[in-house]
């Protein structure tokens, strides 16, 4: 991508030798007359590097420099000052300036000192991408540019007490990566605490949110001190938020926008100091124009959004999930080496995954829980498909007895076969060993 420049000075003439020099050389050129039009212009665009006159009326250089400072993402800045101003360039760098040129410039003059700044500039947000793909993957397994780009604006928001909002289907990773944006901000020691606003029925979020006096209402029968006091001082995840009833949503709005809840049952109000992230794979602007979600309490928790991509639009993480998923799932379940044939990982590549993730890893799990080693193969998968489609998915039952099944495989290398010494490890009789086998299809 070509580099983006900002010419800032109230030469016209200036601005456009700059231009004519700087596009010579394949880089885009904005403009701004003043200090004043060049923050303007930066409220809704973006450049690499930004290049101002030191004199000029309305917001001089220097005032513009401190300016920047306020802003995310700001663009490294070029001053130009009059021949013999140096001492006002030493000030500039002083007050964060990259470098300084003077005038009368010539064009070989402007390129040595933008092509140095372009060369910082693409070294940090190398560095900073970098960091970013860290952070995430100590979360998530992904290689997508897709996933790269959500893993730098979590880098970004993570360190910003700004309220965040993630969205996205189902099964695609949305509270890991509310996970990243704790860790990676300063509230990563403090309490996280996590609520499932559809888990509970909805006359009784607002109890669990704000907390409740004893007897505030029927089955209170001690007092709570409810979740946002619990997580005081560090980060509340409001998952499934989408859920939450409209009476609840006003307090919670004013607990956002104020600091302040009121326990159900009590008079008194507590300060509380939370940042909160939100989670939902609804489409909370359709939920506003229908009336089921506050719109006010919409923009508050959207301060930025972070919108996470379906599987089958992020195929490239495809392969490195089913790595993941079968390691973790044999090293569980104790099965030995598992690999998947040709046709299947193809299979699976190009698998459609309305369930994103959650779907990948339950098919992987199911996969390695039902196999004996060795290589998983397009006729294994059918039988485990077919098993899947005669029960009620893959339950608590399902994975005691897969987790058993792979400690007695698990036994039975380690000791060479020898059944005796098996049932010896396993601290049960030979017979039983040999009913369980004979359960679990073992030869």
């Amino acid at each position: 991508m070509k580099p983006r420049v900002l010419v800032v000075d109230d030469d016209a003439g200036v601005r456009y030798t700059l231009r004519e020099i700087l596009e010579s050389s394949d880089i885009d050129v904005a403009e701004a007359a003043d200090g004043v039009e060049a923050l303007s212009w930066l409220q809704g665009n973006r450049a690499d590097l930004l290049i101002t006159d030191l004199m000029m009326p309305n917001l001089d250089g220097m005032k513009l420099l401190e300016r920047l400072k306020a802003i995310p993402q700001a663009p490294k800045v070029i001053m130009l000052t009059a021949h013999g101003s140096e001492r006002h360039a030493v000030q500039a760098i002083k007050l964060g300036a990259c470098d300084y040129f003077s005038k009368p410039f010539d064009a070989d003059q402007v390129m040595r000192v933008v092509e140095r700044a372009v060369a910082a500039v693409r070294m940090q947000e190398e560095n900073e991408q970098l960091r970013a793909e860290l952070l995430l993957s100590r979360h998530m397994v992904f290689t997508s540019d897709a996933m790269k780009r959500v893993a730098l604006l979590v880098y970004r928001v993570a360190p910003r007490n700004v309220s965040v909002l993630i969205t996205g289907p189902s099964g695609t990773g949305k509270e890991r990566v509310a996970d990243a944006i704790v860790a990676g901000s300063p509230r990563a020691a403090a309490p996280f605490v996590r609520f499932n606003c559809a888990a509970v029925p909805r006359e009784l979020a607002e109890a669990e949110l704000f907390g409740h006096a004893r007897g505030a209402f029927t089955g209170a029968v001690k007092a709570r001190i409810g979740l946002f006091r619990e997580a005081n001082g560090g980060t509340l995840l409001l998952d499934e938020v989408g859920e939450i009833d409209l009476a609840t949503q006003g307090k919670l709005l004013r607990a956002l926008q104020e600091g302040y809840i009121r326990p159900v049952g009590e008079d008194r109000e507590v300060k509380v100091d939370v940042r909160v992230v939100a989670a939902t794979n609804r489409d909370l602007k359709q939920e506003v124009s229908a009336g089921r979600f506050r719109e006010d309490l919409f923009y508050r928790l959207n301060v930025v959004e972070i919108a996470l991509p379906p599987l089958r639009d992020r195929a490239d993480d495809i392969p490195p999930l089913i790595d993941h998923f079968l390691r973790k799932f044999t090293e569980r379940f104790g099965t030995g080496s598992v690999t998947l044939s040709a046709p299947l990982r193809q299979a699976l590549c190009v698998g459609s995954w309305q369930g994103n993730v959650r779907e990948l890893e339950h098919r992987i799990e199911r996969m390695v829980a039902l196999s004996s080693g060795g290589v998983i193969d397009d006729e294994t998968l059918t039988v485990q498909e077919e098993s899947k489609e005669a029960g009620d998915g893959f339950g608590l039952k399902e994975k005691v007895e897969a987790f058993e099944r792979g400690l007695i495989l698990q036994a039975l290398r380690e000791y060479g076969g020898n059944r005796s010494e098996t049932a010896r490890r396993l601290g049960i009789g030979r017979v039983t060993l040999l009913d369980k086998m004979k359960k679990y299809g073992i030869e």
